[in-house]
């Protein structure tokens, strides 16, 4: 599916999708940060989900292509996924992309016949300057819990030294503030950092990273939408040929 601009949009409040510039767009992170819930609130999970969008390299303003791959749970067996290619109303600037790739996904949300009850994101939650990353976006637009996976630090520095062991793991600290942590998943595999996007503790949040990359470096969830999202970027490109 192929949406030109996000007017469809309509979960959320319109100033933490749409804000009219960078100036209110800060705004919007720090009042979604303050809103954002770190403690758990939710129940028995039948299905869960991994969320990424793909862009071609370097096209700032190009489409993006967004998916959210389900997994049910405790089978772990995966669902089909949701996919929508979006064209986004601003460019790309860094501390902001929840701004460009939160619509879409919520568009592909609407796609999913069963609601996922946790879903984690490639990329960060309160491990964000202004603790509103595309993980605290995503869940409070779509009122469901999430957590931030990212593959490299935004903001903060691991405080102390990572063991070399799955599941060890230090405190990412930014301005005297734990805002998730630095984890180890791989035995001498490069670290992850988890944080917490909405309606989930830290420690759960890790629980459920730790669970799900069973040896992998990533979560299952966050490969599955990788693969997903890449998929529709190429079946995309191939439309316009």
């Amino acid at each position: 599916m192929v949406i030109e601009t996000d007017s469809e949009i309509a979960i959320g409040r319109d100033s933490w999708l749409m804000p009219p510039d960078l100036r209110a767009a800060s705004v919007a992170q720090r009042e979604m940060a303050e809103a954002a819930e770190q403690a758990d609130r939710f129940g028995p999970l039948g299905v869960i989900a991994g969320v990424d969008v793909s862009m071609r390299w370097r096209d700032t303003r190009g489409p993006v292509h967004a998916a959210i791959a389900p997994l049910r749970w405790p089978e772990r067996e995966a669902l089909p996924p949701a996919v929508v290619t979006q064209i986004p109303r601003i460019p790309y600037v860094p501390g902001y992309l929840g701004f460009r790739e939160v619509p879409a996904l919520a568009v592909a949300w609407r796609g999913l016949p069963e609601k996922p009850g946790l879903v984690l994101v490639d990329g960060h939650g309160r491990a964000h300057p202004r603790r509103c990353g595309i993980a605290v976006q995503l869940g409070l637009v779509l009122d469901v819990p999430t957590i931030g996976v990212g593959k490299t630090i935004l903001c903060g520095r691991p405080e102390g030294e990572l063991g070399e062991s799955p599941g060890d793991r230090v405190p990412l600290v930014d301005r005297g503030e734990q805002i998730g942590v630095a984890l180890r998943t791989r035995m001498r595999a490069r670290p992850i950092y988890v944080s917490t996007g909405h309606r989930i503790s830290l420690e759960s949040a890790i629980a459920w990273v730790l669970d799900l990359c069973a040896g992998r470096r990533l979560p299952l969830t966050t490969h599955l939408a990788h693969d997903a999202a890449n998929a529709e970027r190429v079946r995309y490109a191939a439309a316009q040929l």
